[in-house]
């Protein structure tokens, strides 16, 4: 039997095959639903305009239309992808570094190059950070390092990269802020964009926080925070890198089991079914 959530989804569009259709999900899926899919609620709230508290008030509940408290882990993650963003895109003014020498770490590697970053934000020497900033990513004519997924994949700028990147902005519903000129595959905006992926910040499945990073950022995020840490031009920027470095192995490799469990998880049910 289905839930109320449900039904009301199905009337607000006109039947079974209407939100099948707008779903793009076969009619015999969505026919042997009984509630919406945890997966699916974001994207029938968008297709029928059925509040998410309204489709599953038991993971949405009313008055909390950004849903359930963001996960410990989550948190931390997404502070590291908006640092890291913050770092890349902008010179880091006296306040930031100041609250950057209050990081402390422990003794995993991601908390060693925490640490590290931490001892190499030298408060006084803002103006020289500065510089090295402009002599990284700016330049005259051009900085020591082009933090663009065009230029590491193609070795061209505006290339195809970029494409791919604005259809998959466009889809989700990410705007470039105002001010920005950077193209969309700057590593910068790429990383704030996975930040608002984790708290659910745009109407995006869940998935799309994996498929986002697989497709836009671990191609070459990695090499980049590598190539950070051997740059002339980099003292307190070769702390930033040890640390992009570090977080994007570990994101890889999160999403890289997550893809493994799903993949296991779905031949154990392939194989209960034959078994039936």
């Amino acid at each position: 039997m289905r839930d109320a959530g449900l039904q009301h989804a199905i009337r607000a569009v006109g039947g079974i095959s209407a939100l099948s259709r707008v779903l793009g999900i076969a009619q015999p899926s969505v026919s042997i639903w009984t509630k919406v899919p945890a997966e699916r609620v974001l994207a029938v709230e968008s297709a029928t305009s059925v509040p998410r508290s309204v489709l599953r008030p038991d993971l949405y509940p009313a008055g909390d239309e950004a849903g359930l408290p963001l996960d410990p882990v989550d948190e931390v993650r997404a502070r590291l992808y908006i640092l890291l963003s913050r770092l890349v895109l902008k010179v880091p003014d006296e306040r930031l570094l100041i609250d950057l020498r209050r990081l402390a770490g422990d003794d995993s590697a991601l908390g060693q190059a925490i640490i590290e970053l931490a001892e190499n934000a030298d408060v006084p020497g803002a103006e020289k950070i500065a510089r090295e900033h402009f002599n990284l990513f700016i330049g005259v004519g051009r900085g020591e390092l082009l933090p663009y997924a065009s230029y590491y994949l193609t070795g061209f700028l505006y290339e195809r990269p970029l494409v791919r990147v604005r259809q998959d902005m466009k889809r989700i519903g990410i705007e470039r802020g105002e001010g920005l000129s950077e193209p969309e595959d700057h590593i910068g905006f790429l990383l704030e964009s996975m930040a608002g992926l984790i708290t659910r910040k745009f109407a995006a499945e869940p998935s799309e926080e994996k498929r986002f990073f697989t497709r836009h950022i671990e191609p070459w995020a990695e090499r980049f925070f590598e190539d950070l840490t051997k740059a002339e031009a980099a003292g307190f920027y070769r702390a930033v890198g040890q640390l992009g470095q570090e977080f994007m192995r570990i994101e890889r490799e999160a999403f890289a089991l997550e893809t493994e469990l799903d993949e296991d998880a779905e031949a154990s049910t392939e194989k209960e079914g034959e078994t039936a």
